[in-house]
């Protein structure tokens, strides 16, 4: 018990846990920074090519997420099956999506991308009840599903025939916010138990996006004949922010309170989204878009629902 007591006393004092700020605060600036992205697609795509802006989107992205690694002396992941599932992830949650919304907002307005970004957890709740066979449909969770339908169908005016509105770029959208669910359930299959840290996966997850990417944009673009400032500046906002720095924030957020809590920002994207477009980008903005945007925020919210002791 003596010699306990002296190692206690030789002992350096442990050091002290930095301060983090609090998750509240946090899960606000992420639901802001994905809100805000629709703005930032918007003006980038007004100055480069929508593979421009992706492809801009992900290597200012990757280039956060390569220094917080160095910081934390985080090393990528090893294995040719390893980083060949990433590449298939990396295509269908970053590559793909972003550059969906990229060209989707050549003819929609960011407001309704961002709407339609919101439909991700209906789509999620259709694909894992054919792909996954732990989860089991509920009737509230069926329920939430036709109800998210509906306000899709609302936020389109499906009644009027879809007047006033860019079929192909609301097709875009909504395939972009189909392709997440793919992506993940195609993660949870796959990459689920490897061993390795979120940030590396994500940073090597992230630079496959981009390699892509690089891959992709010289055979649909020609070479910019001049750099347009805002543009540049709102791509390069885009990537820090809306995906390296987002992305942090949210793997932090899973940490400390769990995915369930973390996923809710789902829910405020799309008002951020509206507000920002509205005010800034002086988007027009039709009854339907707000009303079916409630609705579908109500679908998507009853799909998340578990069953009682689940």
């Amino acid at each position: 018990m003596s010699t306990v007591t002296a190692t206690r006393t030789q002992s350096p004092a442990p050091a002290r846990p930095r301060a983090r700020l609090d998750w509240r605060l946090r899960f606000g600036a992420l639901s802001l920074i994905w809100g805000f992205s629709f703005l930032l697609i918007k003006v980038g795509t007004a100055g480069y090519a929508p593979f421009q802006v992706t492809l801009g989107r992900l290597v200012f992205g990757t280039a956060v997420l390569a220094a917080a690694m160095a910081a934390k002396r985080e090393r990528l992941p090893r294995g040719a099956r390893l980083w060949g599932h990433m590449a298939v992830a990396a295509f269908f949650l970053n590559a793909l999506p972003f550059s969906l919304f990229a060209y989707s907002e050549l003819t929609i307005p960011s407001t309704l991308a961002g709407i339609c970004n919101a439909t991700s957890p209906l789509w999620g709740m259709a694909l894992s009840l054919v792909a996954l066979s732990e989860d089991r449909p509920t009737r509230v969770r069926v329920a939430g599903l036709g109800l998210g339908f509906l306000g899709v169908l609302t936020v389109l005016g499906a009644w009027q025939g879809f007047h006033g509105l860019d079929a192909t770029g609301t097709t875009l959208a909504l395939l972009a916010s189909l392709s997440y669910p793919v992506g993940w359930i195609y993660v949870r299959r796959t990459l689920a138990g490897t061993g390795n840290s979120h940030l590396s996966m994500t940073g090597a997850q992230l630079m496959l996006a981009a390699l892509q990417l690089a891959v992709v944009t010289p055979l649909f673009t020609s070479f910019p004949a001049h750099f347009s400032l805002v543009p540049l500046l709102a791509i390069a906002a885009l990537g820090v922010l809306g995906t390296g720095l987002a992305m942090l924030i949210q793997y932090g957020l899973v940490t400390e309170v769990g995915p369930t809590t973390a996923q809710m920002v789902t829910y405020f994207i799309p008002v951020i989204a509206t507000g920002a477009g509205v005010a800034i980008l002086g988007e027009s903005l039709r009854w339907t878009t707000p009303v079916g945007a409630v609705i579908v925020l109500a679908g998507a919210a009853l799909t998340q629902m578990q069953r009682k002791g689940a």
